[in-house]
């Protein structure tokens, strides 16, 4: 029987769903369009005057500074970062380890941008998604880094993704590095001659070769961050009487192990928690140079604040050319499982030593000469930037850029020749590269657009034998690597940011001459959720000026 007030009940009914239904569309559409937080930066470069090494000299500053402004930010954060350059050469920062997921556009290489010409600027949009830890910027250019233009990057994690360590009291970022007292520019006229350069002059510690100053209170646990900015040097750290709890490296947090000193190899950055737990009074904060002779050292000061008392005693003595304590140290670095905090994610499994690689690079080091000149090589080709960078010839289609059968996978020695070799990957490929090093030199290796697990070191040359003793549990992840004198590392890379991404010596001379190559990480759909489109903003040049965006 039709009932009047049923029918205007379920009226009623339909009605009141319908407007949920609407709000409830309405309030995903704001979730889905609200935005992370903004900072904005403006950094200014310039030339001035500094004295690392007691020696006035020409030096490179940001914002008067050196080192530049600490960058500190929150995961997810977009940074808006508005660079004004006012030396008398093109310019660029790079952010190393930094990912730029679906845009390299902000990567900050010549493979990626245009130069930022004197008197001009460019503004970066980095956004720090899903990363947490210690990082640094520094200029990818000529050999600029050497007259300075670095500083740290720390980035913290969000208020609801618990910290595997109670908060620290502070956090204190240190940039090592070695130190020449000639410039970039004579520096890199050396290079240009085809010469090598000289040993470093010294190493210093946040711009200072003796007089950094660390201060907390007494019974107060501390993190600090160490970066190494330098050259060419890896570099031995230590606090005297204090041990070390390494927590974090590269943006991954670590098994919490104890060291009485680390090892950091050049263009690697980590994070320990000290405890100020002895004696008030002053200790010794100690870098040292490794693996040549003689040995270079910084000095700097941890300062207990209820004390007055100087440091006294003997400086805590580190390993000087022992490769096999390094290497010893290198494998005992884990991963940390139980840690909430981003992480790699090869094909949607967190167990990477379960996922088969879908292609295998084996990539070897080599110093040459080329038509007289020294140069360094990957696999027998020295690369040479295009005036044109590749990301925008393959974005605008330009032909005559570069070739994607450049690259040879093959490492055995023969001649060398300059090129612009570019490995093609298929987005979501995920490899296995072996670095094979036959040279009796140290070498550093830096991955940019996503990071790796380091699942294996060893002597002398690989051999698919040696997969079995791989650690394909708990390996840490890392973007940039070091392999030992004649010796190989292998790692396991998920290659899930679509782009053009450098694989570079972090040793910058063998960069500067030729030790680089790119990674084109590619699919076939044009898709916000795959790659952003090129900024409005984008420098244009070579083959590229005149296009339009």
């Amino acid at each position: 029987m039709y009932n009047p007030n049923c029918s205007k009940m379920r009226g009623t009914t339909m009605m009141l769903l319908l407007l949920v239904g609407v709000l409830a569309c309405f309030g995903a559409v704001m979730v889905v369009e609200a935005e992370d937080p903004y900072r904005y930066f403006t950094w200014t470069v310039t030339y001035g005057t500094i004295s690392p090494l007691g020696k006035p000299q020409k030096g490179i500053l940001i914002n008067g500074q050196f080192p530049g402004p600490r960058l500190d930010c929150v995961t997810n954060d977009n940074l808006i970062i508005n660079v004004i350059n006012k030396i008398d050469e093109p310019f660029l920062l790079t952010w190393n380890g930094i990912k730029n997921r679906k845009t390299i556009w902000q990567d900050g290489v010549l493979g990626s941008n245009c130069p930022i010409l004197p008197g001009h600027n460019f503004t970066y949009h980095l956004q720090v998604k899903d990363q947490i830890g210690t990082f640094m910027y520094f200029p990818s250019l000529q050999m600029h880094k050497a007259s300075g233009g670095y500083g740290g990057i720390n980035m913290y994690t969000r208020p609801k993704i618990p910290l595997p360590f109670a908060e620290p009291s502070g956090d204190f970022h240190l940039l090592i590095g070695d130190w020449y007292k000639a410039g970039h520019k004579a520096l890199q006229n050396i290079l240009d001659y085809g010469k090598k350069l000289a040993f470093p002059d010294g190493l210093i510690i946040n711009g200072m070769q003796n007089g950094i100053e660390i201060q907390g209170d007494p019974g107060k646990t501390y993190m600090i961050r160490v970066s190494n900015a330098g050259l060419s040097t890896s570099i031995n750290f230590r606090i005297q009487g204090h041990k070390m709890r390494l927590v974090e490296m590269e943006g991954s947090h670590t098994v919490q192990e104890w060291y009485d000193s680390l090892d950091i190899h050049v263009g690697q950055s980590l994070a320990v928690l000290i405890t100020l737990n002895q004696k008030a009074k002053g200790y010794y904060v100690v870098a040292s140079s490794r693996f040549a002779i003689p040995v270079l050292t910084s000095t700097g000061l941890l300062k207990y604040s209820n004390s007055r008392e100087k440091a006294s005693g003997a400086k805590p003595i580190g390993p000087t050319t022992h490769v096999h304590w390094s290497l010893k140290q290198a494998r005992s670095f884990r991963w940390n499982l139980t840690a909430s905090a981003a992480r790699p994610n090869p094909q949607g499994a967190y167990h990477y030593g379960s996922v088969k690689p879908t292609r295998i690079l084996h990539l070897a080091n080599s110093e040459v000469k080329i038509n007289g000149k020294l140069r360094y090589a990957i696999n027998g080709m020295s690369y040479v930037n295009p005036d044109t960078p590749l990301k925008l010839a393959d974005y605008f289609d330009i032909p005559g850029v570069f070739d994607l059968k450049t690259f040879k996978n093959k490492t055995q020695a023969g001649p060398a020749k300059l090129g612009t070799p570019v490995v093609g990957l298929w987005l979501h490929d995920y490899v296995e590269i072996i670095f094979n090093n036959n040279e009796n030199t140290i070498q550093s290796w830096h991955l940019s657009g996503t990071d790796g697990w380091v699942v294996g070191y060893g002597p002398k040359k690989w051999t698919a034998a040696q997969r079995k003793f791989y650690n394909l549990v708990d390996a840490a992840t890392r973007y940039t690597i070091q392999v030992y004198p004649k010796s190989w590392t292998a790692m396991l890379v998920p290659f899930d940011n679509k782009g053009m991404w450098n694989l570079r010596s972090a040793i910058w001379p063998r960069r500067y001459l030729g030790q680089e190559l790119y990674i084109r990480v590619w699919n076939e759909e044009k898709s916000p959720f795959t790659e952003y489109e090129i900024p409005a903003n984008a420098i244009l040049c070579g083959k590229a000026r005149g296009k339009h965006i």
